[in-house]
């Protein structure tokens, strides 16, 4: 058999095998008209269905996945209560095996070398990002440094890079970044990435945001959730960490990590069910990828003025607080940092992003990175949500990638050039 035919045959057997993951399961969109919808939606979030979007706007739609088993309650609950809905797709399975296939025949067809620039026609793994950042320390020591700073559950090496200028100045200001939170969410690393790579490899135009500030970033906090949703289409959707836990006979894995930071751990808008994607962990801290993010920003916290961490997926710029509808009294500072973010995108692209407190804006959620942050001494504390693609919202196409990158760029080089000139 020539090449060729053999990766048609490869093609094949990956897209059959993908299938079966997911079959049978629907997206629905669902719109809530009443506070009463809106409670609804919030209490099957809690009880295993999972939401791809949440929003408590009366108005603006919700997403989210109904498995067979549950689709004639669901559908139900619908006709009960009366609740606008449409039919997204019917059977998620097959919709993502062919991404999946294809993502497989790209690495056969264009394997990576670990070394040089990454392009932005792929989604990498956490081992070709660490690779990446390694590579850049090695080429250009003089501003980049590449640290071990903890290990997942599984055992992967979290390792974060730090960007300076190179001019050996000690102490300077602070913007910590992160991406990869939650494990489905590919475009948040992408989105690092190629923040990466316009502070190291662009460096001269870029100079500006470096001059009395050192960036560290790290790429992919749920390495391990990460990983996890690239070995099939039934992984794909997975949302929280891998480390296992026992309920009513089963095993679930992972907690959210962004439920699992010790300030307000556990209120509303997180769950103590190990098997819906927003369970806060048995305890505050119960995933290590999250005391290796707290033990960053309590090391930074003297010099920190900015923590972004970057989501998806909505088109949000968030800010505290998350767990209850107060306003932070630095409020205006906040909002100013987050709208000039969205201000600029919307100029630039045409894509408007909403501004405002995580509570009042998305919906509320207790114990997040952003509001951790923020208690721990960041001046300025941001979630940015990015825009959605795909047919889960979470699975932008390979052939997007740039678009969605290039406009999260705008939003945060502003945002940092707002910090650098408030602080």
């Amino acid at each position: 058999m020539s090449g060729l035919g053999w990766l048609t045959l490869l093609f094949g057997l990956a897209l059959v095998a993908a299938q079966d993951g997911l079959k049978g399961y629907h997206i629905y969109e669902v719109t809530p008209s009443t506070s009463a919808h809106g409670e609804l939606l919030q209490k099957l979030s809690h009880e295993g269905y999972d939401f791809l979007s949440l929003s408590r706007s009366l108005g603006k739609p919700s997403r989210v996945i109904v498995s067979p088993e549950q689709l004639e309650s669901f559908e139900g609950l619908l006709a009960a209560h009366q609740l606008n809905h449409r039919l997204i797709n019917g059977n998620l399975g097959a919709t993502i095996a062919e991404e999946f296939a294809q993502r497989q025949m790209q690495r056969l067809l264009k394997p990576i070398t670990g070394k040089g620039r990454l392009t932005t026609d792929r989604y990498y793994t956490h081992e070709e990002i660490t690779n990446y950042i390694n590579d850049l320390a090695t080429r250009f020591p003089s501003r980049v440094y590449v640290k071990t700073v903890g290990w997942s559950y599984e055992k992967r090496e979290m390792k974060t890079i730090t960007i300076t200028n190179g001019d050996g100045r000690a102490n300077k200001k602070v913007i910590f970044m992160d991406g990869g939170f939650h494990a489905r969410e590919w475009i948040s690393p992408a989105a690092v990435l190629y923040v990466i790579d316009q502070l190291v490899e662009k460096f001269e135009q870029n100079a500006d945001l470096l001059k009395d500030f050192d960036w560290v970033i790290l790429p992919v906090v749920n390495a391990d959730g990460y990983e996890h949703t690239q070995t099939g289409t039934l992984a794909r959707i997975h949302r929280k960490t891998r480390q296992p836990y026992r309920f009513l006979g089963q095993t679930c894995y992972g907690a959210d990590p962004n439920r699992n930071f010790d300030y307000h751990w556990n209120e509303e808008g997180a769950s103590s069910n190990p098997c819906v994607d927003t369970f806060a962990g048995p305890t505050a801290f119960s995933e290590p990828e999250t005391i290796v993010v707290r033990d960053l920003m309590h090391s930074l916290a003297d010099r920190g003025i900015m923590y972004l961490t970057i989501h998806s997926y909505g088109n949000y710029l968030l800010y505290p607080w998350g767990w209850t509808s107060d306003l932070p009294e630095t409020h205006e500072q906040l909002d100013a940092v987050a709208r000039a973010g969205g201000d600029a995108i919307e100029a630039a692209t045409g894509t408007v992003y909403r501004v405002g407190t995580a509570t009042n804006t998305l919906y509320i959620a207790a114990g997040t990175s952003n509001d951790y942050a923020y208690y721990a001494g960041f001046n300025i504390s941001i979630t940015m949500e990015l825009t959605e693609g795909g047919i889960t919202g979470f699975d932008p196409p390979a052939s997007s990638i740039d678009e969605y990158v290039t406009e999260a760029w705008i939003g945060i080089r502003t945002m940092a050039e707002k910090v650098i000139e408030m602080f």
